[in-house]
């Protein structure tokens, strides 16, 4: 079951048989809108291999001149061009203030940055990033090594963004509630009663911890989707990427967020996070009823987000990842501890 690649959610309209292509045939019909973009960011492309398509399409391109870029086609990312200018600039600082490894961002030609393509395949203009080549693979699920230093990064750049500001004219979402402000289109699954009571109870239970924690504490730029398929490991050095997701909110939200994708049945990755955390800055002051309850309301977030995308994969593990997301979400209410591992029996 992937669920490291859903992001946010948001109705995105497509072409005319777009939904009914698979992954390689959609990420196809997508590459003109990359190569197009790859000329707005000054590049002369010699090859150019998709990475990843999921809940946004990324693309490797090779210049004549032996560069590597990643390009991201902005596929469903709900991400506005303020948006986008404010998470490049938030990482420009990170990478100049901070001892965080991040991909550098790249401007197009005319100064944006984001290129704005026409995409016959989506139906409409897709924004396209565009940034510096990570070395490394993808880190998947973390060793316990790997996810200390995630939790010495996460703390570091909890701390930098403490004192950082958004820059004039940006603009970053607020993440104050557990489907991020997304529609909530739980209502309309193809569920049973039972199964629906049980997403209505864990939204209650999650938004009203969320307005408490929020009450007490201000909301500061947070990565958001700090989990393993954003991690590269190279020669002993974590690298984060993927900064569409980023948003204002409490740290404790960022944390339990890593958790959610840490909670596979092995508790040493999850321990040596919160060492690493701990190792920078003071951990996040929240109950554990309240932490569990943020880390749930991950669930809830990556079950709505199936029910909004173009990805051919994505919408048809939406059909087994609904009721599976029910079935966490029951053992998290009947015993206080959410995890993704199956139920034993």
């Amino acid at each position: 079951m992937i669920e490291r690649d859903t992001g946010q959610s948001g109705s995105m309209p497509v072409g005319s048989g777009y939904h009914d292509l698979t992954d390689e045939e959609q990420a196809e019909a997508l590459r003109p809108v990359a190569l197009e973009a790859a000329v707005r960011f000054g590049l002369e492309e010699h090859r150019l291999e998709v990475l990843l398509h999921a809940y946004n399409t990324t693309y490797s391109l090779e210049t004549v001149s032996g560069e590597r870029f990643a390009l991201r086609v902005n596929t469903n990312s709900t991400s506005d061009e303020a948006e986008i200018a404010t998470q490049q600039a938030w990482q420009l600082a990170i990478a100049e203030h901070t001892p965080v490894r991040v991909a550098t961002p790249r401007r197009t030609v005319e100064g944006p940055w984001c290129a704005s393509v026409d995409s016959a395949a989506l139906g409409r203009t897709t924004l396209v990033t565009c940034a510096s080549w990570l070395e490394g693979d993808d880190v998947g699920d973390p060793s316990p090594e790997v996810a200390r230093e995630l939790g010495r990064a996460m703390a570091q750049l909890h701390e930098h963004a403490r004192g950082w500001a958004l820059p004039e004219g940006g603009s970053m979402p607020l993440f104050d509630s557990p489907l991020f402000g997304d529609a909530d289109l739980l209502d309309t699954a193809d569920l049973q009663e039972d199964q629906h009571e049980v997403l209505r109870i864990a939204r209650t239970r999650t938004e009203e911890v969320f307005r408490g924690l929020y009450a007490g504490e201000p909301a500061i730029a947070l990565h958001a989707d700090l989990h393993g398929g954003n991690l590269k490991w190279h020669e002993g050095r974590l690298s984060v990427f993927d900064f569409d997701d980023c948003g204002l909110g409490i740290p404790a939200l960022d944390l339990a967020i890593t958790t959610f994708y840490l909670r596979g049945g092995d508790e040493a990755p999850e321990v040596a996070l919160r060492e690493g955390y701990a190792s920078i800055a003071p951990l996040p002051d929240v109950s554990p009823v309240d932490f569990e309850a943020v880390v749930a309301s991950r669930q809830l977030l990556l079950a709505n987000s199936m029910l909004t995308t173009s990805t051919s994969q994505l919408r048809a593990m939406a059909r087994t990842y609904l009721p599976t997301s029910v079935d966490r979400l029951q053992h998290w209410l009947e015993t206080g501890h959410f995890t993704r591992q199956p139920p034993e029996g």
